[in-house]
């Protein structure tokens, strides 16, 4: 579909921005969070809500909704196929951000792990089919009366009670995944919310009377629901862990679950060529395989520049025991060895018997 330049580099613009805006929230939110920590404040990790008197953490909530509204806006002018995968950038914004201003590092597994989150998440929404069109609240409500979606919310739901109740309060401190999960399975939910939202308004500013539709005030309420419990415990992972650690994961789960929902509820699937099913699950494969490199090798200390190191070492230092290269002799370089040895020994002999004769 052909799109007027102006309005394409507006979206182009928008995207961007709202990359830069989301990025720089995460480390507004945790600098406030830090702050707090110093000033010796039951932290958000411990289920504390001091961070709501922080003026820094307000400043990050801020920003990620300016991000979010440039993104929303960035549809009305630009193609789907550009606006969506631009949200990756806000990965990459967060992680420069915060080795400057968070003096956090990643290793080289983690950086070669966030490229490949940033990679497969593109590729799954690259390949993903559209949406069927929705352009009403009674089309909305017909959609969330399908079964498949009900198993998937009830699913949802369940999952998000088990991961609360039962999982987060022995496990959250101690694996990144568990809060980033119930932030992400929550997101997927609040955002089917949005969308229903968005058409609602539009409706209203069609003269539509929507506010009398039951369905407008049931989905706001829902959505202030998943927002309050995805603030809570994405301030848990921030608080605990490292920023450059939470953001690209938090994106691919976040991503994953967006793709299911939508997929469930309008019926995206049905749609979907050969090389669209290939490259969602090449792309899945991809996510999997960068999640394994930034958390199985977080803890190790490795850089580009510990690399000449390694190839510096000698035989004794050579990792995995493993000896370096040494030329086989031949035939000849063992022939002329022999005749060296042979002369050396006659003119040693004869040096020895001359000074006993003598």
């Amino acid at each position: 579909m052909e799109v007027n330049r102006t309005d394409f580099y507006i979206g182009l613009t928008l995207a961007v921005s709202s990359s830069a805006f989301i990025g720089g929230s995460f480390i507004l939110k945790k600098k406030g969070l830090l702050r707090l920590a110093s000033k010796g404040s039951m932290r958000a990790g411990q289920g504390g809500y001091a961070y709501l008197k922080e003026w820094l953490w307000w400043a990050g909530l801020i920003s990620m909704g300016a991000g979010e509204a440039a993104n929303f806006a960035a549809y009305a002018f630009a193609p789907a196929t550009l606006v969506t995968p631009l949200g990756a950038l806000s990965v990459l914004v967060s992680a420069v951000l915060s080795s400057y201003f968070l003096n956090e590092r990643l290793n080289v597994h983690g950086k070669i792990g966030c490229l490949l989150c940033v990679m497969g998440s593109t590729v799954m929404v690259i390949h993903a089919p559209q949406e069927e069109e929705v352009a009403s609240l009674t089309a909305m409500a017909e959609k969330l009366k399908d079964p498949g979606f009900i198993v998937f919310a009830v699913c949802v739901v369940g999952s998000s009670l088990v991961l609360i109740f039962a999982v987060a309060p022995r496990f959250g401190q101690k694996n990144v995944l568990v809060y980033i999960l119930i932030c992400s399975v929550i997101g997927s939910l609040s955002v089917s919310c949005v969308k229903g939202l968005g058409i609602g308004i539009k409706e209203l500013f069609a003269g539509t009377a929507v506010l009398k539709e039951p369905l407008f005030w049931l989905l706001i309420i829902c959505l202030v629901i998943c927002v309050s419990i995805q603030i809570s415990y994405l301030n848990k992972a921030l608080d605990i862990y490292n920023t450059s650690l939470v953001t690209p994961i938090y994106y691919v789960f976040f991503t994953t679950s967006v793709m299911a929902c939508s997929a469930i509820l309008f019926k995206e699937w049905l749609s979907m060529t050969t090389d669209g099913i290939v490259g969602t699950i090449s792309g899945f494969l991809t996510i999997i395989l960068g999640i394994f490199l930034l958390h199985a090798f977080k803890d190790i200390t490795f850089s580009w520049d510990s690399l000449p190191l390694y190839l510096r070492k000698g035989p004794q230092g050579f990792p995995w025991g493993i000896q370096p290269y040494v030329a086989l002799p031949t035939l000849d370089s063992q022939a002329e060895d022999e005749v060296k040895l042979h002369r050396e020994g006659g003119s040693k002999g004869g040096w020895g018997t001359h000074q006993r004769t003598s």
